[in-house]
């Protein structure tokens, strides 16, 4: 059966994949299958994507993009420091993820082993270190230099870590409008820029209060 002409895109793919996940319960079995519910061919899909788990990591980058490409339209975004724009980063990117929740969630529950979910976020971890490395400010860099144990490329990936914690937690806030995650990324990010300072104590505190809290009300 001859299939119905469209005006394929990434972007149409991408919406296609996200909507077939979320209605199906599942991820497409196939491209074939993919490709021909969604009325296009087998080969007209290979012109964007190589495989379906291509898809998946382009969409938590199509996230990044999105989130960059917001955060520069406003105009005094440049003239902020390093722990305003990563908090500005923060806050957008979650808004971004929460209003396609049900579909990031899935996507990051699929598999039981979570290195393999992990997976799915290795461009995106590429972006975001790169990201942190931009920000940088020469105040920061120099802060750096001074504590030798500090090492941009180890900066970067504690910020990565720092993020994938921030991801878990909003996964497992069922607190309204995600309010709590909200806390979490204030906190986190002030430690985060005071354990450099090497002044994290009263942070420190207030931060792990927050966490015992929570965990002990999941309970």
């Amino acid at each position: 059966m001859a299939t119905k002409k469209i005006n394929l895109s990434k972007d149409l793919i991408l919406s296609m994949y996200m909507n077939y996940t979320l209605e199906h319960d599942e991820k497409p079995k196939s491209v074939f299958h993919f490709s021909k519910v969604n009325g296009f061919t087998e080969a007209e899909f290979y012109t964007f994507f190589g495989t379906l788990e291509s898809i998946e990591k382009e969409i938590f980058n199509v996230f990044f993009d999105k989130t960059i490409e917001l955060l520069q339209k406003d105009d005094n975004y440049e003239s902020y420091d390093m722990k305003t724009k990563l908090l500005s980063f923060y806050f957008t990117f979650f808004e971004l993820i929460t209003a396609n929740r049900s579909y990031v969630v899935m996507t990051l529950k699929q598999h039981q082993n979570q290195l393999e979910n992990l997976m799915l976020l290795s461009e995106l971890r590429n972006k975001f270190k790169d990201y942190i490395s931009e920000i940088i400010t020469d105040d920061f860099r120099i802060k750096i230099e001074k504590l030798q144990q500090y090492q941009e490329k180890v900066l970067t990936e504690s910020f990565w870590i720092q993020f994938l914690l921030t991801l878990k937690f909003w996964m497992e806030d069922s607190s309204p409008s995600f309010e709590k995650t909200d806390i979490y990324i204030e906190k986190s990010v002030k430690v985060s820029f005071e354990l450099i300072d090497i002044t994290p104590i009263d942070s420190l505190i207030d931060f792990g209060k927050f966490i015992f809290k929570e965990k002990i009300n999941s309970k």
